[in-house]
């Protein structure tokens, strides 16, 4: 079958063409025929193309204000008709608790999403404008389902999703750790397992899913049982614009002080803060990195970075009562050495010998980089939400074909 991937971020909008059988057992397979991304959204655009080796096919500028814009010039320019795709398989960050496993979008759920986007005030009603504009190009011939980052996480226990604040409001509200990036670490877990021959009922470790957005995951017999990010994917981490864990009575204080509303203040949590807002600079990594032995500021978000990943990582082990290894991904985490060495120092105690060599080598592709007897193993996977979407798309189609 052939899945036309969807993956809207808060600046761009992904996509891919993967062949896929439907799936027999936990590994994850497939073959992406092409991918593709609008970035940045908001004026003037990079629009590229890649085959399955990931050769560029065309870089060209476009228009793109929006993803509904964006999701037009995707279509205008590849000519793509409904008998192209068997399926349509569509991140969406926020199911909150209304949605816990994939589902077939039709008006109702459009309704819902709509309804959680103040959950994920950046991501939410991207998704529901990208499936607006390709369910229209395809005259609503081809099924989407809605694959939610959030979905992964429905396992964790009420003592790590529940915040301390009055009953009352929070059942009110539905106001919980919900967790994001689920789509990526559900991957992680799965590879991991497979990779190490390690049966998925058993497979202990935590992930670190580091890029524009960072989060990481305990995952204990193969389940989420707590996530970095939270009600929002504002919590956790430091990310490139966000600001992760701070005290809440900062967005009161900085409202009173500089005259501003809450959504001003949140505005600048989710958009100016981060790596940006400690180092002034630039939110991306490479250029940090550079800039780092000559700039404090830099330096500083670098530190500030991987201090608090270091942290997570610690109280996991902690909550977990130990994890069979680490696994970075993403654009950082699969990219850049230097912050995974920053990451692993001082979790020697804890079991972890990095090994220098492998770890400076690996960028980009999976690998082991700690040394064979450490009790804490440290791995490489470079993620695939594309596949992994795929993957969920084909078994919500195999039960939808069962149930009929």
């Amino acid at each position: 079958m052939k899945i036309l991937v969807l993956n809207p971020g808060s600046e761009s909008l992904r996509f891919a063409l993967i062949s896929a059988d439907p799936p027999t057992g936990d590994q994850v397979r497939g073959q992406k025929i092409l991918s593709g991304v609008i970035e940045p959204i908001g004026d003037q655009a990079s629009f590229r193309v890649y085959d399955g080796n990931g050769t560029v096919l065309r870089d060209e500028n476009v228009p793109a204000k929006d993803h509904d814009e964006a999701s037009k010039q995707i279509f205008a320019r590849m000519h793509w008709t409904a008998g192209d795709f068997d399926l349509m398989a569509l991140r969406v960050v926020q199911g909150g608790d209304r949605y816990r496993e994939p589902v077939r979008i039709d008006d109702q759920v459009v309704l819902g999403l709509e309804a959680l986007d103040d959950l994920a005030p950046l991501h939410n009603a991207s998704s529901v404008a990208v499936f607006r504009a390709f369910n229209a190009a395809l005259c609503g011939r081809v099924p989407a389902v809605a694959i939610f980052d959030s979905s992964f996480h429905r396992t964790i226990p009420p003592v790590a999703y529940t915040y301390a604040i009055p009953h009352e409001l929070a059942a009110k509200h539905k106001i919980r750790r919900y967790g994001f990036h689920g789509i990526s670490h559900n991957y992680l877990m799965l590879r991991y397992a497979e990779m190490t021959g390690t049966p998925i009922a058993r497979t202990n470790i935590i992930t670190l899913h580091l890029g524009g957005g960072c989060s990481a995951t305990a995952i204990k017999d193969g389940e989420s049982v707590d996530t970095s990010m939270g009600f929002t994917p504002l919590e956790g981490l430091v990310m490139g614009t966000r600001s992760g864990d701070i005290d809440p009575a900062l967005v009161g204080f900085l409202a009173r002080k500089e005259n501003g509303s809450v959504e001003v203040v949140e505005r600048w949590l989710n958009t100016q803060s981060g790596l940006l807002g400690i180092s002034g600079i630039s939110q991306d990594m490479r250029i940090l990195t550079q800039r780092a032995n000559t700039d404090e500021r830099a330096r500083l978000a670098l530190d500030v970075f991987c201090y608090r990943a270091k942290k997570y990582v610690g109280a996991y082990l902690a909550a977990m009562g130990g994890a069979s290894a680490l696994v970075f991904s993403g654009g950082i985490g699969e990219g850049a050495p230097s912050i995974r060495q920053s990451i692993c120092e001082g979790l020697e105690g804890l079991g972890l010998e990095l090994d220098i060599t492998r770890n400076s080598d690996i960028r980009g592709r999976e690998g082991r980089i700690t040394r064979e007897g450490s009790r804490l193993q440290a791995y490489v996977i470079p993620t695939d939400e594309g596949l992994m979407m795929a993957h969920l798309a084909l078994r919500w189609h195999a039960g939808a074909s069962s149930d009929r």
